[in-house]
């Protein structure tokens, strides 16, 4: 890459998806003549990492903060088809009325991260730590990238959930109620959360649940205990990619989700989640150049959405795709949709719900 025009000019963005097919659009009329069969009984919750051929059949698009409150202000659908991954359609089980059912369109889109942690390992963390601290002045503070059992964990435990729209008002609602707080599963969004609240770094320390610490001291004089895990979509990014784009692309925006490593978010010029992320790209005015670290669909779309400005995401080649939200495919939504209450559906045990409600009622009041 140069610094010339033309080069900017035929900056493009790919999704790493394939070219439409006839099946394709076959499947693209039967989903909407299913929806429409449906009508104000079904709604369809789309993330903004789902594939570009998916999301406009979203009734909501958005990140998981706002498809939070897109779920639990759903009056009339009696069916939820949640084109995302597991933890985010757990969380509007969770969220919905007991007799609205919610649908996840492919089984096996997980999360990674969600997976850096368990029940038992944070049982054994939070024991650990009883041993020398007073665990009523800790605040469990989870991820919305979790299982339904770990925002349990932090209901039952005066915790709440956060999403990186609102991790830092998770982050102030804590201290207000403790004098430290136990992050998991993200140590980046940690991180870089605790930077935006001036939290020195000696005041932070990381709990590898594969290396136990044996040694209380740092977690005794620190504020901010994070957990070991990581996206691995954004920790991709580097703070050479930031130096590189800066160099070949002048007057260039950088902006990045806060899951990326604190260099990287250090060097950008925007910070912020996918919703963040999309308004800033709105806001630019025609002919801005802005390179996104975040998941390829959704800087691929934007590409296509703002066609008088260069978009294109921040590593160059790296193609930074999440593979689990990339499974949904248009056939996984049209099969869903054939087979509404025979199979997909997310089910989550009521004692579990029950807590894990009450952490993310404690999320969506902060705003």
């Amino acid at each position: 890459m140069t610094n010339d025009a033309a080069t900017l000019e035929e900056t493009t963005v790919t999704s790493c998806a394939r070219p439409a097919t006839p099946e394709d659009v076959a499947l693209k009329g039967r989903i909407q003549e299913l929806k429409d069969q449906w009508g104000n009984k079904l709604v369809i919750l789309a993330h903004h990492y789902q594939r570009k051929e998916v999301v406009p059949f979203g009734d909501f698009v958005g990140d998981s903060y706002y498809l939070s409150k897109m779920a639990a202000q759903q009056d009339d659908a009696e069916h939820i088809v949640f084109c995302g991954v597991h933890f985010m359609a757990e969380s509007a089980r969770i969220l919905c009325r007991p007799d609205q059912r919610v649908y996840l369109p492919n089984l096996r889109a997980g999360c990674p991260m969600a997976d850096m942690v368990n029940d038992d390992q944070v049982d054994d963390a939070w024991d650990w730590l009883a041993e020398f601290m007073d665990m009523s002045k800790i605040i469990p503070v989870s991820y919305m990238n979790s299982a339904a059992s770990l925002k349990a964990f932090c209901g039952a435990n005066g915790g709440v959930i956060c999403t990186s729209s609102n991790a830092e008002k998770a982050f102030k609602w804590a201290f207000e109620r403790g004098e430290k707080l136990f992050f998991f599963p993200d140590e980046h969004l940690g991180t870089n959360t605790a930077n935006q609240l001036g939290i020195p770094r000696d005041e932070r320390v990381i709990f590898d649940p594969l290396n136990p610490p044996e040694d209380p001291e740092p977690f005794k004089k620190a504020k901010v205990l994070l957990w070991k895990g990581y996206c691995h979509v954004h920790t991709n990014f580097t703070a050479a990619h930031v130096d590189q784009v800066r160099e070949q692309y002048p007057g260039v925006k950088v902006v990045v989700h806060p899951e990326c490593k604190e260099e990287v978010v250090d060097k950008a010029d925007a910070v912020g989640s996918t919703a963040f992320i999309t308004q800033y790209v709105d806001e630019q005015p025609p002919g801005s150049i802005i390179a996104i670290g975040t998941e390829i669909n959704l800087t691929a779309r934007m590409a296509d959405e703002y066609p008088d400005k260069t978009i294109f995401e921040l590593s160059g080649q790296n193609c930074p795709l999440c593979v689990n939200m990339f499974r949904t495919t248009l056939g996984d939504l049209a099969e869903c949709l054939e087979d509404l209450g025979k199979k997909n559906e997310i089910f989550v045990p009521d004692n579990i719900a029950r807590d894990a409600r009450k952490a993310l009622e404690r999320m969506l009041e902060l705003g």
